[in-house]
């Protein structure tokens, strides 16, 4: 069964159609990369829609529906609501703009668009990956250990942050990434307590923590890791954080496994932290879903309410401390969940290197 039939399936009574525009979810349900297109699913017919400059290549790749070229979307899509006597339309409402499901009112009239149904749909479609999915992150998340391998004996005294993730990025995509998972953070000294901290001209200096967080994209499908490495030298206080960062992440994939709860993944890493009294300096979850995007569906949190870890799924764990104006440590592995536990995805070694 393909992607698109299982969409058509899971569509409740009174909702003919689903009509998805975003960017990866169109590519996920045909594998085929465009900055322009919209996948159509009825209960009998599939349509990948899309402007002249992909219809031929488009036709050579997508397989299971009808490619269809347009001049005005919104006109195809009236052409083929008529021919499907569609009443009733799904959209992507977490993604679909006030000002797009406007136009698409005003071009569909008689049909009703629905903004609650499809989006669960996808996410619980995106949710277990297949195991050709898996051979793809696979791949992207051995290009980024070798990345790891490649930047570490490059890490030195007097290099920028920037110089560094440049190095890296490069290196990565020529040895065959589509292309960045992200924008890569590599980050150092009081930077290092930025989690989300872009690449600066600052010089990297003896004694600074260098965190590192990158991936890889291969045909559509993401990797994630961090590593925080030590530039000549580290302090005893520096080296007390990242063990206590190393032994939360540790907590958290001894017990993850198929059916824990995603509040129960992200409490195992972060009692470890608030025990040793950091909590104020861990501020986010433990871990995302990694797939199609690189944030997705499920969470490490606290937040993440009755969700529960499934077998299949791809999720990061990444606890960190972050103290203001000195330093910050991340240590992120990939894994897929598994019946007994996880397997790590991420084989790069993560005891405290000092370069």
């Amino acid at each position: 069964m393909t992607k698109a039939e299982q969409v058509a399936g899971a569509l409740p009574n009174g909702i003919d159609a689903a009509l998805v525009l975003s960017p990866h979810n169109r590519r996920y349900l045909t594998g085929f990369k465009s900055s322009e297109g919209a996948v159509l699913i009825t209960r009998g017919q599939s349509y990948f829609l899309t402007d002249f400059r992909y219809i031929e290549a488009a036709r050579r790749v997508v397989t299971g529906m009808e490619c269809a070229v347009y001049d005005n979307l919104r006109e195809t899509l009236r052409e083929l609501a008529d021919r499907h006597d569609l009443r009733s339309i799904a959209v992507e409402g977490g993604w679909v703009t006030c000002s797009r499901l406007d136009s698409l009112k005003s071009a569909l009239g008689r049909v009703e668009l629905d903004t609650k149904t499809l989006d669960d749909i996808l996410i619980g479609l995106r949710l277990v990956k297949t195991p050709e999915e898996l051979d793809k992150i696979r791949a992207a998340q051995a290009l980024t250990d070798y990345g790891f391998e490649y930047i570490l004996p490059r890490i030195k005294q007097g290099r920028t942050e920037r110089e560094i993730a440049l190095e890296l990025e490069f290196e990565i995509r020529r040895q065959g990434a589509e292309a960045a998972a992200f924008d890569f953070i590599v980050v150092s000294g009081e930077n290092s307590a930025l989690p989300h901290g872009a690449p600066s001209d600052r010089k990297l200096s003896k004694g600074d923590f260098v965190t590192l967080d990158f991936g890889a994209t291969v045909e559509g499908w993401h990797s994630d890791m961090t590593r925080t490495v030590a530039v000549g030298c580290c302090s005893s206080r520096q080296r007390e954080v990242y063990e206590i960062v190393l032994e939360a992440q540790r907590a958290a994939l001894d017990l993850i496994k198929d059916g824990i709860s995603c509040r129960e993944g992200d409490a195992a890493a972060r009692d470890v932290i608030a025990k040793a009294g950091y909590a104020e300096c861990f501020g986010h979850g433990t871990g995302h879903g990694v797939g199609v995007e690189v944030h997705e569906a499920p969470r490490l949190s606290p937040n993440a309410g009755d969700e529960k870890l499934r077998k299949g799924s791809v999720v990061t764990v990444e606890p960190g401390i972050y103290i203001p104006g000195r330093f910050g440590v991340r240590i992120e592995d990939m894994v897929v969940i598994t019946g007994e536990g996880c397997e790590n995805l991420t084989k790069s070694v993560k005891e405290l290197i000092i370069v």
